[in-house]
């Protein structure tokens, strides 16, 4: 058995122990999915939307969190991050017409979600704080559906279930399948309280919690998945509401998504190497799982690609000194003898997590409760599965190439 091939048998049964992993910790909480609890009281709130040249969606945002029927919301701060655009200007019209809205501006550019955050964080004075991305637009009534969570005096923060708004063009249509079979994947995750990311479009925090980890780091470029490795290191629990719902605009060009995601993934790095010396510690999940599993998943896709490579580049190269060696002594290229309709156990392996990766999609689309989800095509379906089965790795590449090089930014 060469090298390759005991790579390739490390690689399936690590992609298959998390599928089965998942599979049965589906199948045993599966009725409690979208569960929440109700509250027991009215927690106050203050929510903070952090804004760079956001003009086209700020206005749609405020008025979604003004519509969003929670008695307690006491101050939605927009925090102007000195956008060149109107987004400011928009913001104080908005401050003047509604006393529940502040526009605040920082003095200068943080160059960050992070410092935008954390300086209209210091405005708060409730008992929640919560955040929305300038272009997110929560659904009315899916914070009142996340403040049970908090009954529990040990959970820290709270997330929600992100979708897409724009489903307008092929990438947008790509980006609403992966995004429900990330909420999938992150509420399994929370049954073994190991989520590790409250995505910026909407999350809450408990404001003694927030503080205790002094908000959010402003040298990392995913702001959100730092500050839960953070809360799990204090020993909050983080839970995920699957009902309360928060619809995002998606990047609608290929350039654009590829530049997110070398941020998520750079991002994830620099949360990486903050917390390495956690690794495999037996203190909370942290270290434990979401460390390990992080790891893992890059390491799945690093070697998916290599593997695929590899194969690709042996097979050509052989192929071609056969063909050339067989042209030059006038002999056949190929006899009857040669022909060889057994497939390679690599094969095998290869359609076998193809086919895993399909049926776990089809499990997460078919837990959805949002009708927009329910009419995906084959070919859209098929086309998600090997787009991202082939894009993911490489983007890795490029990110991990850039993390080596420092070039650590939006």
């Amino acid at each position: 058995m060469d090298f390759i091939t005991i790579v390739f048998l490390v690689y399936t049964f690590i992609a298959l122990y998390f599928f089965f992993l998942f599979l049965l910790i589906y199948i045993q909480n599966k009725d409690e999915f979208f569960y929440f609890p109700k509250s027991k009281k009215q927690y106050s709130l203050s929510m903070v939307v952090p804004c760079y040249n956001e003009e086209k969606d700020i206005g749609g945002t405020i008025e979604s969190l003004l519509n969003i029927g929670y008695k307690g919301l006491k101050k939605i701060i927009v925090v102007d991050d000195c956008s060149t655009d109107n987004s400011y200007k928009i913001m104080k019209e908005y401050a003047k017409k509604y006393p529940q809205v502040m526009a605040v501006q920082t003095p200068k550019n943080t160059g960050n979600a992070a410092g935008a955050k954390n300086y209209g964080a210091q405005f708060v004075k409730t008992e929640l704080i919560g955040f929305t991305d300038a272009d997110s637009y929560p659904e009315k009534g899916s914070v009142n559906k996340m403040i049970g969570f908090f009954n529990d005096l040990q959970v820290g923060a709270v997330t929600s279930t992100v979708l897409v708004k724009n489903r307008n063009n092929f990438i947008e249509k790509l980006q609403a399948i992966e995004y429900k079979v990330i909420k999938f994947s992150r509420k399994l995750l929370e049954f073994i309280d190991s989520i590790y990311v409250t995505p910026g479009p909407l999350a809450l925090y408990r404001s003694k919690a927030f503080d205790e980890v002094k908000g959010f780091d402003e040298k990392n470029l995913t702001e959100d998945i730092e500050i839960v490795w953070a809360l799990q290191m204090a020993n909050w629990k983080i839970k995920m509401c699957v009902p309360s719902r928060v619809y995002s605009v998606a990047p609608s060009t290929v350039k654009v998504w590829l530049n997110q995601r070398n941020r998520w993934n750079m991002g994830g790095l620099q949360t990486i190497f903050k917390y390495k010396k956690q690794a495999l510690k037996g203190k909370g999940m942290l270290g434990t799982f979401i460390l390990p599993f992080f790891v893992l998943s890059w390491l799945l896709g690093l070697f998916g690609i290599f593997i695929l490579v590899y194969r690709l580049s042996r097979e050509l190269i052989v192929n071609y000194l056969s063909t050339k060696y067989s042209i030059g002594a006038h002999t056949a290229m190929l006899t009857l003898r040669e022909i060889n309709l057994t497939p390679h156990v690599l094969v095998f392996l290869g359609i076998t997590l193809f086919l895993f990766g399909l049926l776990f999609t089809l499990i997460a689309l078919s837990n959805s409760r949002e009708k927009q989800y329910k009419k995906i095509g084959p070919i859209t379906l098929g086309f998600y599965l090997i787009f991202y089965l082939l894009a993911y790795p490489i983007i890795l590449i490029i990110s991990l190439t850039k993390f080596l090089k420092r070039k650590r930014t939006w």
